[in-house]
């Protein structure tokens, strides 16, 4: 899988784990494009692209320019997403579940729609999704959120099969909570002691993006 220089491409890139995730995977000439809606001017080597990762004409411009620039895509690791509680199933709101659904669910498949076609011309890559415990089972006023991240983990294992034969692997990581600066300032009473490092974290992106990782698809990590 492995080409010279590496191009790898991270949605989400100004929050607190796609921070650690770019950290952990740059150098050594990589190429990386980060994706958010507002990012810092990027350096030496890293297209730095402030867009809509929900957005059709966002993401066809991101390609356009990635193609340009890097010419091909080894590595996806798509940390975009968001977290809200909400009401209750009885008395949940159209735009709760929208907002969920289009941010967790959506953003995979729309980034990877023009994406994806810049890899396969590389013959595969890695892809990884940043999914949660969560997915496994509903909890009270998590119901759109829980449901969003389920919906990602079957899109992973639905595209790990669709695209096995053209060299891909497809995967998700699944942390509990993540030890961030946000969330320790929503919740600073909180035992803190197996929440996940984000250091952690990038580490199992980074070998699920690695040729060591390449006997792993169709998976769910889960973190925590």
């Amino acid at each position: 899988m492995t080409s010279f220089p590496r191009t790898i491409l991270i949605t989400g890139a100004s929050g607190a784990l796609g921070q650690a995730v770019s950290a952990g995977l740059g150098g050594n000439g990589t190429n990386l494009v980060l994706i958010d809606r507002v990012l810092p001017q990027a350096p030496h080597g890293v297209l730095s692209l402030s867009a809509d990762v929900t957005s059709d004409a966002d993401m066809a411009h991101a390609a356009e320019l990635t193609a340009k620039r890097f010419g091909h895509v080894d590595v996806f690791v798509h940390v975009a997403g968001g977290f809200e509680m909400g009401e209750p199933v009885h008395g949940l709101s159209r735009a709760s579940w929208d907002r969920m659904m289009e941010l967790n669910a959506w953003s995979f498949v729309n980034v990877a729609k023009h994406f994806v076609p810049l890899m396969r011309g590389q013959g595969g890559g890695r892809i990884v999704a940043v999914s949660a415990a969560a997915a496994a089972h509903g909890e009270a006023h998590k119901a759109a959120y829980a449901a969003s991240k389920a919906a990602l983990q079957r899109l992973v294992e639905s595209m790990a099969a669709e695209l096995r034969v053209d060299g891909f692997t497809v995967n998700s990581v699944a942390p509990t909570v993540l030890d961030t600066p946000a969330n320790r300032a929503a919740m600073p009473h909180a035992d803190r002691s197996r929440w996940i490092p984000l250091a952690d974290a990038a580490a199992a992106i980074a070998f699920l993006v690695s040729d060591a990782g390449g006997a792993v698809s169709g998976q769910h990590v889960l973190l925590g």
